[in-house]
């Protein structure tokens, strides 16, 4: 049968004793990466049936366009498979190219964020560790919001947190992930440069984080001293200001003293004269 044409039996893709379609470039079956139970659910949902038949990697586009709108597995009591896991499922059937998958990621994620996380999830699942790294990381500076859907309910997530989770946990929308070696690994088997974080580099950060406290002690204690010397000055202004005024007050009342005195001996002068003036 050509390679072009669609096989009307969907559950020949789901074979036990194996598949017609070549290994993913990470070596796994793409018909068994996805638990049988799982797989089952998938193959007998209505979403499968019915958005699913026939459909090639460029209906994808439109299928998440029209029908996703949340991340996840199996959601619900039921454990019903959701549209974003059966497309990743078609997706593992129709083993699109690295081209497609750039299209995916870059011009079409750019515009529908269901459709990137679409790719990201199937990178993790069919490449390499080290293509797995380098496709996605560029990715953890996505911002937009993601609706996620599953057992406890629906929650928000974000793309980066989404593209992190991929990266690091080790079952993600009911689909256990192969087990990829470490970064650091990789990059001793100088299969990967060293990743640059956008902040920076992170020793700098810290040594710029150490310097500012450093500065904000030293201010803080220049100005507890600062404060200090002010608070002496106006002491000192102040006991000047008593030291005058005890003075001030002392010298009036030494004018007063003297005031009173010379009134008195000119009254007793006086009172001498008068005393004279009857005896003559």
């Amino acid at each position: 049968m050509a390679s072009g044409t669609h096989r009307a039996d969907e559950r020949r893709f789901l074979d036990e004793r194996g598949s017609n379609a070549a290994l993913a470039p990470n070596g796994l079956n793409p018909a068994t990466i996805m638990e049988k139970a799982v797989r089952e659910r998938i193959v007998d949902s209505y979403f499968w049936k019915e958005q699913c038949f026939g459909v090639n990697e460029a209906d994808i586009v439109d299928r998440v366009v029209d029908h996703v709108s949340f991340v996840g597995g199996t959601y619900g009591v039921t454990q019903k498979p959701t549209p974003f896991l059966c497309l990743a499922f078609k997706l593992l059937q129709l083993a699109p190219d690295d081209a497609i998958l750039e299209e995916y990621l870059r011009f079409g994620g750019d515009k529908f964020k269901y459709l990137r996380a679409l790719a990201c999830f199937y990178v993790r699942l069919t490449r390499r560790a080290d293509a797995v790294y380098k496709i996605l990381e560029p990715f953890l500076e996505d911002k937009r919001k993601l609706r996620r859907k599953g057992r406890a309910g629906t929650s928000l997530t974000y793309v980066d947190q989404f593209v992190d989770d991929l990266l690091t946990k080790d079952r993600v929308c009911a689909t256990s992930l192969w087990q990829m070696p470490k970064r650091e690994m990789l990059e001793d088997l100088e299969l990967l440069e060293p990743r640059v974080s956008p902040l920076g580099d992170i020793e700098d950060l810290l040594e710029d984080d150490d310097d500012v406290e450093m500065n904000g002690g030293a201010n803080g204690d220049a100005g507890a001293e600062s404060d200090d010397e002010e608070g002496l000055i106006k002491e000192e202004d102040s006991d000047r200001g008593r030291r005058r005024s005890t003075s001030g007050s002392s010298r009036r009342g030494d004018s007063t003293l003297r005031d009173r005195d010379r009134s008195r001996y000119d009254m007793e002068v006086d009172r001498s004269d008068d005393s004279d003036g009857d005896r003559r």
